[in-house]
């Protein structure tokens, strides 16, 4: 009904020996663990328990309504403090914090364009950006325009990077032997595309991340837009 989780009203207590946070945590290890495409509710079932079996559906209706929860859950870990600074220093402790997350838990970003949007830590993220844009004078419509591009520009490059992850993951090889088996059929060299995937490297994602959010944060100019 309606499409969402969010709307609809929650279960009303039960003897149910779980929470729907303890089936929320069960779902994000095997998720972390095993990649999106192991999920379902019988492993949800397996991994709980027989006894527990009653509790998640009833707490659970649905392997939706499960990946809407278990992505909000792990975006709410990006509500960190972000007082410090100017609103430029904020947004980007924000939008690493993001990053991240969503780096750590591969599977989330495959999940932003299907199953978010809705959640309270989606939308409690949305609106601690906005909140930082309007104390820095932005208005009406080009406050709207910033917004997206800071919350947008988490999202791509979390999709993008795991996108790659994904890839490598399915051809069941280690991101190393991949990039040595790969590069040069892709045009770039083993060592470029190493490189390239490897988040501690001077040319890696995070620190493409960090230079793209630069640039958008200058560009971002309170006083013109307002």
């Amino acid at each position: 009904m309606l499409g969402s989780v969010w709307l609809r009203a929650e279960a009303t207590e039960t003897r149910a020996p779980l929470s729907r946070d303890d089936i929320v945590r069960a779902a994000i290890g095997i998720l972390d663990r095993d990649g999106l495409e192991k999920l379902s509710m019988r492993r949800m079932a397996a991994e709980l328990g027989t006894a527990a079996t009653s509790a998640l559906y009833w707490r659970v209706a649905n392997k939706n309504d499960l990946l809407e929860l278990a992505v909000d859950a792990v975006i709410g870990e990006a509500l960190v403090p972000a007082d410090d600074g100017d609103w430029r220093d904020q947004l980007t402790v924000l939008a690493l914090a993001a990053y991240e997350v969503l780096a750590e838990h591969a599977w989330a970003p495959q999940l932003l364009a299907s199953h978010a949007g809705l959640g309270p830590n989606y939308q409690a993220y949305a609106e601690r950006i906005l909140t930082i844009l309007s104390a820095a004078r932005f208005r009406g419509v080009h406050l709207d325009a910033a917004v997206s591009a800071v919350f947008h520009y988490v999202v791509g490059a979390a999709v993008t990077d795991a996108a790659w992850t994904a890839t490598v993951r399915r051809s069941g090889l280690t991101e190393r032997q991949w990039t040595s088996a790969a590069g040069d059929q892709l045009g770039v060299g083993a060592a470029t595309l190493a490189a390239y995937l490897n988040r501690e490297d001077l040319s890696g994602p995070q620190a493409r991340f960090a230079a793209g959010l630069r640039a958008i944060l200058i560009g971002l100019r309170p006083r013109q837009l307002s």
